[in-house]
């Protein structure tokens, strides 16, 4: 029977420690309205594209940090994006049109990689700066089209996962910022 009590009283001294620590915890979520992330993401600019695979980021991460709404009129944030996509053959052989002699596609990878960095209009302070790449796999054709419109759709879903990721590291960066001080007046 001591052993059940003192079984039990570990037991209840552990689950109010892991209690204790737990409440010690500062974890919050994301897009709280508390925090104001979901209005400052509204209010980040984006530059203009230079190449295909900039202008499909870019598009990605105006509806996705715009909710669909389109650019802000007037943005407190700009984000300076530049991208590059390179494609290549997994399987490295001396044949240029990456197929093999029965005819069977070989295995190919896009890669996208782009750098962006995040600026406070206001000060220009830099708030964020990152370089991120992804990388999607395709399957590459001996046919001409077949293969361009493989690096195409590959450079486009690689594009659109990298947005994802520079939109989540945006909204912690700007999760960070301290909330505008509201001055009372009589």
């Amino acid at each position: 029977m001591s052993s059940d009590r003192s079984l039990r009283r570990i037991g209840l001294v552990s689950g109010l420690a892991m209690l204790a620590i737990l409440t010690g915890c500062q974890v919050r979520p994301l897009y709280s309205e508390s925090a104001g992330t979901g209005e400052r993401l509204a209010a980040v600019s984006f530059s203009q594209p230079k190449s295909r695979v900039d202008q499909v980021i870019r598009n990605h991460l105006v509806f996705l940090t715009s909710g669909g709404a389109g650019e802000s009129v007037r943005p407190a944030y700009d984000v300076t994006l530049t991208a590059k996509s390179t494609a290549s053959s997994i399987i490295d052989d001396e044949d240029d049109d990456n197929v093999s002699t029965t005819g069977v596609p070989l295995p190919g990878r896009v890669q996208v990689e782009a750098t962006y960095t995040l600026t406070r209009h206001s000060d220009g302070q830099v708030l964020k700066s990152a370089k991120r790449e992804v990388v999607s796999l395709i399957d590459v054709s001996g046919q001409g089209f077949a293969k361009l419109r493989a690096v195409r759709d590959a450079e486009n879903r690689a594009a659109r996962e990298l947005a994802e990721f520079i939109r989540a590291e945006i909204a912690i960066a700007l999760a960070r910022e301290p909330q505008p001080q509201t001055v009372w007046q009589k």
